[in-house]
Formats: structure tokens, C-alpha cells, sequence
């Protein structure tokens, strides 16, 4: 699962009144399901959380580190926030974000007792440096709302969904009959099956944020060096993960093999460097090049040792790019247009941001919208 994994579904909030019929193997409930927004005790009978696996959080576990990039608190103007999503910016440009953004997400946590941080580039971390205090607050909601486990789904009669429940005996199965399905199932094959077995479309997912792999053995001798982090497989770092998001798809029609150009001296323009050269040149003519590297570029010595000796995609992605299109959704409910009361969230759209708290931020939006909406509409419908 990736890492805009099942995160909406977290809150998935029944409403409604309950009737079953058991036999001695298998249990039938109907029920509602919606979300975050309170509703009144006398309307609501009780409350059902539906997660896609019970591995549902191992992507918040690794994801920034082990510590857990929640959202990005450096983008309050919402048109700024959706540049950061190669798939998405111009759709998100709307009322998405301004429904629910990184100032409410951090308002939430904070509110279930997890302090966090802002860093210096934006990221928001728990301030206890571990991805544990969010799983930790994620489960803990659900387990308070009576969590279960949907291991299935498929379509049911008169348009309403019938999800098989894990039970701990093997020999009692539940099925829930739900009115309303949210599917935030991330990146996996199982939700964009199910999206296509009720009526909807699929982009292809690719991987996006990964890092690059570049068979140079004098390269991991600069292992550290700024934004653009030299590991022992190639190139990793913000940066790197940003170009792979942006350049995704090329990348993949590549077959993942690419020529890779890097500005080390931003702030130059090429006439500027060969002037400096050439300078370079005529004033250090009888020393070696390795021992005159020119103290404009702004570069160590053994960068430009490896640049005078000498030049991948490495596919363990974070995110995918790919899934429903967001054409044949709503934003401003997440409702699908093509099935009623269908609903998506997360990874599982089309959608996929850089690095930085942004897909998790795509994840708390759309789960947040999916869910009051079907809150609203299940509320009414026990009035």
C-alpha cells in the first residue's frame, strides 16, 4: 500500500440504527457510514470504523524517516498549496483545501493530544520525532469508534455496497450492508479493481518519489553533499524526489533509463563559468587543474575532483501517480459522478504531490470532505 494509503478511512463514522439477522455462520448489518462531523446521540446508533488492511498504517509508520510528515505548514494560500501536486494542482485549485487544510489537520492532532512542530522547510512533524504518536492517535480513534477490519467489498442490491468484516473466529463471518462506501484504499490493485468493477475508469499507476540509482562507483565517495543527497545507489534528497514526482510519467515511458543534467552553480550562467575558466586558466597555468577549483562555483574540492575524473531510477517508490481520475468525481464531496453514494480519497485518485506533508495532506482533505458528506446525507436520512 502506498503512502497515501487508507488514512480516510480512519474516519469512517457509522450512523444510523442497527437490525442484523445471524445464522450460525454468517451475520448481516446495515448500516450508514459517514464521518468526522458531530451528530446528535439521538440519531446516531452507533459508530463503525472500515479500514482496507490491518497494515492500513504501515506507510504513516515509515513515511519522513520514522517520524511521520504529516502535512506542510509554509502554504496558507490554498493556490500555492496545490502547485505542489504534478497530478491535481490545477482540480485542487478550488474549495478543496479551503474545506479542510494543513491549519485544520494540525488543529485535529493537536486536539488528540499530538503536539507538533513546523521545520524550517515547512514539514510538520510530531514534536516526539516518531511516526508511532500519529499511528498511535489514528488507532486509538478507531478503536474508540469500534473499529473493524473490511477485508471485502463488492456492489449490492437497490445500489448499496456489502462489505465482508474479519472476524476473529473462522467460523463467523459479518457482512455490513453499507448505504454509503468510502473507498481510500491508496495506491493498492485491490481499490483501483473495486473502482472498475463499479463503473469507473483508471489511469495507470506509476511509481512517483522515488530516488535515482546510478551505477558511477566514484560517485558514492560524495556521499552528503547538499539538497541533493549522494547515497551509495546514486541520488536521493528533496530534490531528486521532486523531479521524480514531476517527471513521473516521462520517466516511466523511458523505461526509467535517462540522461540526468544537474546545475551545481545555479547562480551562474554558462558564459560566466567558461569567463571564470578561462580566468582559472591564466592565472594558475602551472598548477594542476584538481588544485585551482575556482572559488566562484562554490563547490569542495572533492566534487571537483569527481567531476574531473569522470557520468537511473531506483523503483522503490513512496507514492503513486495514477488511479481514478478526477473527472469523474466531485470535490466539493468527493461523491463519484458515475455511481451515487460512491465516494474516494487519497492516493487511490489521481493524485499524487511531492514531497513535503503534501500527499498526506490530499489523504486528510479528501477523507475529510468524503466523510461529512456522507455524515450529512446518512443524518438526514435517519431524521
Amino acid at each position: 500500500m502506498s503512502l497515501k494509503s487508507g488514512l480516510a478511512s480512519f474516519f469512517l463514522l457509522q450512523f444510523g440504527s442497527l437490525s442484523s439477522s445471524t445464522s450460525t455462520s454468517t451475520a448481516v448489518r446495515r448500516c450508514n457510514f459517514g464521518h468526522l462531523r458531530p451528530v446528535p446521540p439521538s440519531k446516531r446508533a452507533f459508530t463503525c470504523l472500515a479500514t482496507s488492511s490491518p497494515q492500513s498504517a504501515e506507510k504513516v509508520k515509515i513515511s519522513g524517516g520514522g517520524r511521520c510528515n504529516v502535512t506542510n505548514g509554509h502554504c496558507p494560500d490554498t493556490k500555492i498549496l496545490a502547485e505542489h501536486y504534478p497530478r491535481g494542482h490545477r482540480e485542487l485549485r478550488g474549495s478543496f483545501f479551503n474545506t479542510h487544510g494543513p491549519g485544520d489537520t494540525m488543529s485535529w492532532f493537536t486536539d488528540h493530544g499530538v503536539a507538533l512542530k513546523i521545520e524550517e522547510d515547512g514539514r510538520v512533524f510530531p514534536i516526539t520525532n516518531n511516526s508511532s504518536s500519529i499511528v498511535d492517535c489514528l488507532l486509538s480513534e478507531a478503536r474508540e469508534r469500534g473499529g473493524k477490519t473490511v477485508t471485502s467489498v463488492s456492489a449490492g442490491v437497490q445500489g448499496k455496497f456489502i462489505l465482508k468484516v474479519e472476524k476473529r473466529s473462522v467460523e463467523f463471518l459479518e457482512y455490513l450492508e453499507a448505504d454509503y462506501l468510502l473507498i481510500a484504499s491508496g495506491g493498492s490493485r485491490q481499490g483501483y479493481d473495486l473502482a472498475v468493477q463499479l463503473g469507473h475508469s483508471i489511469v495507470d499507476g506509476v511509481p512517483s518519489l522515488f530516488t535515482f540509482k546510478i551505477k558511477d562507483p566514484l560517485l558514492s565517495e560524495l556521499s552528503g553533499l547538499g539538497p541533493m543527497l549522494v547515497t551509495h545507489w546514486g541520488l536521493s534528497g528533496p530534490v531528486i524526489l521532486r523531479l521524480s514526482a514531476w517527471g513521473a510519467r516521462d520517466l516511466f515511458r523511458a523505461g526509467y533509463k535517462a540522461l540526468l543534467m544537474v546545475d551545481f552553480v545555479p547562480d551562474l550562467h554558462i558564459e560566466d563559468m567558461k569567463s571564470i575558466l578561462s580566468q582559472q586558466k591564466q592565472k594558475f597555468a602551472k598548477q594542476k587543474v584538481l588544485n585551482s577549483c575556482p572559488s566562484e562555483f562554490g563547490i569542495v574540492k572533492r566534487f571537483w575532483k569527481y567531476m574531473l575524473d569522470r557520468e537511473g531510477q531506483y523503483k522503490d517508490e513512496f507514492v503513486t501517480a495514477g488511479g481514478v481520475p478526477l473527472s469523474e468525481i466531485s470535490l466539493k464531496t468527493m461523491e463519484s459522478k458515475i455511481r451515487p453514494n460512491l465516494f474516494f480519497a487519497g492516493e487511490v485518485l489521481n493524485v499524487d504531490g511531492v514531497t513535503g506533508g503534501f500527499n498526506f495532506q490530499n489523504a486528510w482533505s479528501g477523507g475529510y470532505i468524503a466523510g461529512t458528506t456522507i455524515g450529512e446525507l446518512a443524518a438526514k436520512a435517519v431524521c
